[in-house]
């Protein structure tokens, strides 16, 4: 991030925390107690957001994971708040255009009184834990698909099954333990391939080292093996670093390249749009035999009009995390032209994962956490 846009954001992240602040401030009954406890809060959670990303990886791991814990779920804690008090604020002001209520009926519940405060604090806090336990639940999402093509006799006369998942963020905020529950599910469905549409890692190495992440990739069971491309967080975390991990880890990382899986079909995996750069759609599968099955792994679902047009058959997106919380899904919504779900273009089969894991605070409200079983026929 440039320093000028970074200092931007930082100034608008503290005056979005002032309002929120200032209103829980004006909300609550006075107490002093209360009132240390919300500034000792409001410090560790608006600062601890910044030392994670800043300084975490020179911190004990347990401690940088903490922080960044607490920083990114305040920072989806904080959006919430500033929708209620912003609407109660509108409110406010429509009444005084308008005069439809009497001026302390509404400031009766929402100045320096417990029932209100609470009713406010406990709404928020229920909207959470729902969104919190919708994280934990991975959807199954079953897709099967029929292509007109051939495989070579190796493979066997069955459905090829693919589990494909994208935006991992393994890291500070997802752990080993945690990551290990997801490697047991993709187990279960007994695949023959795994693919992984970008954002394995999500800031940093260092945990995933330290963790030894790559002993964990080595228990997924997929005969025909595990195979990837890049993410925008491959980037942010660091290109080569990301790059060591992943080949330890026992991870085919396809960097605008094209793997022939077992003389049936292809793999083509795109460099990620942060490489301005990177080839394009065409030029890597002008020289590929178009009888046999093409997939393709590209992390950023832009341009879907390309796989049509350059005869793949399948393609496999994430990113966009639909969103992750509503009103951001609203966004995404605008800003793709599908952020979740299977789309058919031509002969094109696409699907744009909401992602199996997370970036930041652990919290899913409108959308899902998923991985996709695949069958291709």
């Amino acid at each position: 991030m440039k320093p000028v846009v970074f200092v931007i954001v930082f100034i608008f992240y503290l005056l979005i925390n002032f309002y929120v602040f200032r209103h829980i401030w004006i909300a609550m009954p006075p107490s002093n107690i209360g009132r240390i406890g919300l500034v000792i809060f409001a410090v560790i959670a608006v600062t601890s957001f910044f030392i994670s990303f800043l300084v975490g990886d020179s911190m004990p791991i347990w401690f940088t994971s903490a922080l960044y814990k607490i920083g990114t779920a305040w920072l989806f804690i904080m959006l919430y708040f500033f929708i209620v008090l912003a609407v109660k604020d509108l409110f406010g002001l429509t009444n005084r255009l308008f005069n439809f209520m009497p001026a302390d009926a509404i400031t009766r519940y929402t100045r320096e009184n417990w029932v209100g405060f609470g009713f406010m604090v406990g709404f928020i806090a229920l909207v959470m834990v729902c969104g919190y336990l919708k994280y934990i639940w991975k959807v199954r999402v079953e897709l099967p698909i029929q292509i007109y093509k051939t495989m070579s006799d190796s493979i066997p006369k069955k459905p090829l099954r693919i589990v494909a998942i994208s935006d991992l963020h393994l890291g500070y905020g997802i752990g080993k333990s945690e990551f290990e529950g997801w490697i047991n599910t993709i187990n279960k469905e007994n695949p023959d391939i795994v693919l992984i549409a970008g954002d394995i890692i999500d800031n940093s190495v260092r945990p995933l080292e330290e963790g030894n992440f790559a002993e964990s990739f080595g228990k997924i069971k997929a005969p025909l093996g595990i195979y990837a491309c890049l993410g925008n967080h491959e980037y942010i975390s660091g290109l080569d670093k990301s790059l060591a991990f992943l080949k330890k880890a026992g991870v085919n990382v396809l960097r605008d390249e094209v793997a022939e899986i077992d003389n049936s079909f292809y793999v083509v995996g795109r460099e990620d749009r942060t490489k301005p750069d990177r080839k394009d759609l065409k030029e890597l599968v002008d020289s590929l035999d178009r009888s046999k099955p093409i997939l393709l792994l590209d992390h950023q679902p832009y341009h879907l009009e390309e796989a049509e047009a350059y005869g793949i058959d399948l393609q496999i997106s994430g990113h966009t995390h639909q969103g992750q919380i509503w009103p951001i899904s609203l966004i995404t919504k605008k800003l793709y032209e599908i952020d979740h779900g299977f789309l058919k273009k031509g002969n094109a089969n696409i699907y744009v994962s909401s992602g199996i894991g997370i970036w930041g605070g652990k919290f899913r409200i409108g959308t899902q956490s998923e991985y996709v079983v695949i069958d291709l026929k």
